[in-house]
């Protein structure tokens, strides 16, 4: 089983970078490999095709997604934004009934606003969305000031374990016979007439 976690911020060993690691480490632990991909930077140098590309590639092969984000202006990353708005237009068959999650980093406040439009992507592709004991934050201005935030390190640790027992229960239910979902085509409802 394996987890592609997405870094939307612009520094790429920053405050996110750091929470994913503590959800890395819960993974490795329940012997589920992972990966970590930072985007934020790259779509900022205008890379964003060629980012979701090979984001489509690697979602194949995975069983669970986390998206991260700094949050600027009670937001995620522009950057971020922008990867998520490619990536469901072009990989949403990928993504279909896989396990998501998101996690937001901020110095003081706007995590809640940001993890409201995070989720949303997650849900357009019926993706279950695994949750921790909290909203899924870290605080501090820098990676050492995250590593400070017990809470938001417990709320990782926590969203790491969700995730691997949610990966399993999903493989057992395979195992014993439980078909996944099936994909309906979508309907769309014009109001204008």
């Amino acid at each position: 089983m394996k987890v592609v976690l997405f870094n939307g911020s612009r520094r790429e060993k920053g405050c996110t970078y750091t929470a994913l690691n503590v959800i890395v480490e819960e993974l490795k632990t329940a012997g589920i490999d992972s990966e970590i991909v930072f985007v934020g930077g790259r779509v900022m140098k205008g890379e964003v095709e060629k980012v979701v590309k090979e984001s489509v590639e690697l979602l194949k092969t995975a069983d669970g997604v986390v998206y991260g984000s700094p949050v600027y202006y009670a937001s995620p990353s522009g950057e971020m934004l922008m990867f998520l708005d490619r990536l469901y237009g072009q990989g949403a068959a990928e993504l279909q009934f896989k396990p998501a999650a998101t996690i937001a980093s901020a110095r003081r406040a706007g995590t809640t606003a940001c993890l409201d439009a995070l989720n949303k992507y997650p849900a357009f592709a019926q993706q279950p969305i695994v949750t921790s004991r909290y909203w899924n934050m870290v605080h501090g201005s820098k990676p050492e000031d995250v590593m400070q935030d017990e809470e938001g390190l417990q709320i990782m640790k926590m969203l790491g374990r969700n995730m691997a027992w949610m990966l399993k229960s999903i493989e057992a239910g395979k195992q014993a016979g439980v078909p996944q979902p099936t994909a309906e085509a979508k309907i769309y409802t014009n109001f204008i007439r």
